[in-house]
């Protein structure tokens, strides 16, 4: 396996590193009750229990097993019941019913974690070789995978809930005013893409390729929720000119009439009465933060639409326009926008006013124009682990650069994020594009 990862790192360093992300997963859970953590809201969602689970049940399967001397599983159901996805590995509880797992209940899977936690830590006093050191990279960057994951099937449940229950009460956020939109123009040519070098990566970021690029401009900003606003009032959800025929099947089959967690029934003069519904609760749109939970149909309506509104050639980025500009800011891309850290929990407009991209990490993840494919010379890695990325892509479009539930140092201008065009119960938004 080739992970790229911090093996730099001594192993009293990977053992603090490893603490830190462990206790960031509890902390997320730790405002739930017992029922908060058992139920799943909806298939593509699993509850937040079997979250603390799984991440616990990699550490446990691809690393104690391979490297603890005399292994012993916490329990031997545990390697059936809480693997996701590896074929490798053997069987899965099926996805769907990952809500009727009952049984074990959270303090059990809580003393796992300890167990798991109190092994590792006793393997980290060791010789760390090097692909102890990769294999726990890769559990770490798993599981912050799903700190993310926990909050946005988190976020679905509760909005299920008629009370609107309010997991992290600080509302009002903020009163920044959105930045105007501007057009940064790139002159296109020969980019080159991909991750290399030291760091982690996953797989599915290299090889570092070439790519050749149009000329073309991306917008400073994403796009908020009051031009999305403007959209809904021009009939953007009614008009089939705008949709993909595909979106606009889905649309009508679903009834979508707003992005997810909209509902009317505020004051109407009041941005149309409409609200959403957050992490802090049920609360007024906001204008001027960036537009969330949409699926890359709804993205791609904007697009078309506002192309026709400003009578120019505007659509989505491809994902290597997108890199491209990001690898021009930087160590900026971890510092301009509001991640996990921030305890925002909401994308927010950038306070920061000036020239230049704006939130191109953090906030929302940004729906691209590009198919979820392999990189020319792509290789996945070897053994198991090999699932982790590959056999996903086909039918699932990009998302570049993070959102507000991600971990800050979770990310890179080579992440690829990756759904399929129907999905919007992530934190996705888009920033808009044009050819020159």
């Amino acid at each position: 396996m080739n992970t790229q990862p911090r093996h730099h790192l001594s192993a009293s360093a990977l053992a603090q590193r490893y603490a830190q992300v462990r206790a960031q997963t509890l902390a997320l859970a730790a405002p739930l009750s017992e029922a908060d953590c058992q139920v799943q809201s909806m298939p593509d969602a699993s509850p937040t229990k079997w979250h603390l689970a799984h991440v616990t049940w990699f550490f446990e399967t691809f690393i104690l097993e391979r490297f603890e001397p005399g292994f012993q599983p916490f329990h031997p159901a545990f390697r059936v019941l809480f693997n996701s996805y590896y074929q490798g590995v053997g069987e899965q509880h099926p996805r769907a019913q990952r809500g009727l797992i009952t049984r074990p209940g959270l303090a059990e899977v809580k003393a796992w974690r300890a167990n798991v936690d109190a092994r590792i830590a006793t393997l980290l006093q060791g010789t760390v070789s090097h692909e102890l050191g990769e294999l726990l990279e890769l559990g770490l960057q798993h599981e912050q995978q799903h700190q993310e994951l926990l909050l946005t099937d988190l976020k679905h449940l509760l909005a299920m809930n008629p009370l609107n229950p309010v997991y992290h009460p600080q509302w009002p956020l903020s009163s920044v005013v959105a930045a105007p939109l501007e057009w940064l123009a790139c002159p296109g040519g020969s980019a080159r893409l991909g991750h290399a070098g030291d760091g982690f990566a996953f797989d599915n970021e290299t090889p570092a390729h070439a790519a050749l690029l149009s000329p073309h401009a991306l917008a400073n900003r994403p796009v908020t929720h009051g031009e999305w606003l403007a959209f809904m009032d021009d009939g953007g959800y009614r008009d089939p000119r705008w949709w993909m025929a595909a979106g606009w099947d889905w649309r009508c089959a679903q009834r979508i009439e707003a992005p997810l967690y909209w509902q009317q029934g505020g004051d109407p003069a009041v941005h149309g009465g409409w609200t959403n519904f957050t992490l802090h609760g049920r609360v007024p749109i906001d204008p001027h933060t960036p537009v969330v939970h949409i699926s890359w149909f709804e993205a791609d309506a904007h697009a078309r639409w506002r192309a026709a509104q400003d009578g120019e050639p505007i659509r989505l980025p491809t994902e290597a326009e997108w890199e491209h500009a990001a690898q021009s800011l930087g160590t900026a891309l971890h510092t301009q926008g509001n991640f996990l850290e921030s305890g925002a929990l909401h994308p927010m407009p950038l306070s920061r006013s000036g020239p230049g991209l704006k939130q191109m990490g953090g906030d929302v993840w940004e729906w691209t124009a590009s198919s979820y494919l392999p990189y020319p010379g792509y290789r996945p890695w070897a053994g198991a682990v090999g699932e982790y990325n590959g056999k996903f892509m086909v039918n699932q479009m990009v998302l570049r650069g993070g959102s507000c539930a991600t971990p800050r140092e979770h990310l890179r201008a080579s992440y690829r994020n990756f759904f399929p065009t129907e999905a919007r119960w992530q934190f996705s938004g888009l920033r808009l594009a044009k050819d020159l």
